[in-house]
């Protein structure tokens, strides 16, 4: 995370204020509002990631069960019969 810091004017519910002020100290706020923030980020950017991992996974499904059944006899190779 950078260190440059920017000031920014916010408007908030009065009751999300009222729990902010609640859980932090005065002079903390803006530590524990950025915390919140990058965490919300983060998790936003993993659920895209899984979303276009998922696609991925579903557009190359099919070649991948070709590939799989071609090597499949290699596979077996080997293998005591059951």
């Amino acid at each position: 995370m950078s260190t440059d810091i920017v000031r920014l004017n916010i408007t908030l519910p009065k009751e999300v204020a009222e729990s902010l002020n609640r859980m932090t100290k005065p002079r903390k706020r803006s530590r524990f509002i950025s915390a919140a923030i990058v965490e919300r980020i983060e998790r936003r950017q993993k659920e895209k990631l899984e979303k276009d991992l998922e696609e991925g996974y579903r557009a190359t499904r099919q070649e991948t069960l070709a590939i799989s059944k071609e090597f499949e006899t290699a596979d077996m190779e080997g293998w005591d019969e059951y």
